[in-house]
């Protein structure tokens, strides 16, 4: 968080010149055991992007997205303010991604074992996110279930360690964001 503090800085700065509107952006996510907790990141949409209530994953050209968020998606600085979720005990490094608890809901009738990748902590990055690109159908999120729950079945510092540096190589060539 020191280290990136600067960028933070100016991506705050970014996100209140575009529309004046709050920097972070909170919202509960399923984690370890499946308690419930606030997940922090940059804000990347417009204030009424979910104002009907719904839940839904972003879109390939989801018209939620701001100018400045789109950037700060595609370079992953949306994610850094997690590390306060690390810190706090909610997130690991690597792990699952978390999910919003509606979608959880609504996966878990649908996908057998799906609860399974809530036996260990969510994750900044994760097997599924360096494996498979963005998912925001059913379908994509069966694949990323897969590899959630090969993760849970078979985590280790090794995999752990070879996850965080392709995690660097996806990061740096832009692969999978939205």
């Amino acid at each position: 968080l020191v280290v990136t503090a600067p960028i933070l800085a100016m991506a705050a700065i970014a996100i209140k010149l575009q529309d004046g509107g709050p920097v972070f952006y909170r919202q509960e996510r399923v984690g370890l055991h499946g308690r419930t907790f606030t997940l922090i990141k940059l804000r990347s949409m417009s204030i009424d992007a979910e104002a009907d209530g719904v839940q839904r994953w972003a879109s390939k050209k989801d018209s939620r997205v701001t100018s400045v968020g789109n950037f700060l998606r595609r370079s992953r600085i949306d994610e850094i303010p997690q590390l306060l979720n690390v810190l706090r005990g909610e997130m690991s490094m690597v792990g699952p991604r978390p999910e919003r608890p509606g979608i959880v809901s609504q996966l878990e009738r649908q996908i057998a074992n799906y609860a399974v990748r809530h036996r260990v902590s969510p994750g900044i990055t994760g097997w599924a996110q360096i494996s498979y690109p963005y998912g925001a159908s059913l379908e994509d999120a069966i694949e990323k279930t897969a590899y959630d729950l090969y993760y849970v079945k078979n985590g280790s510092l090794l995999l752990d360690i070879a996850i965080a540096l392709q995690t660097v190589r996806v990061i740096l060539l832009g692969e999978g964001s939205r």
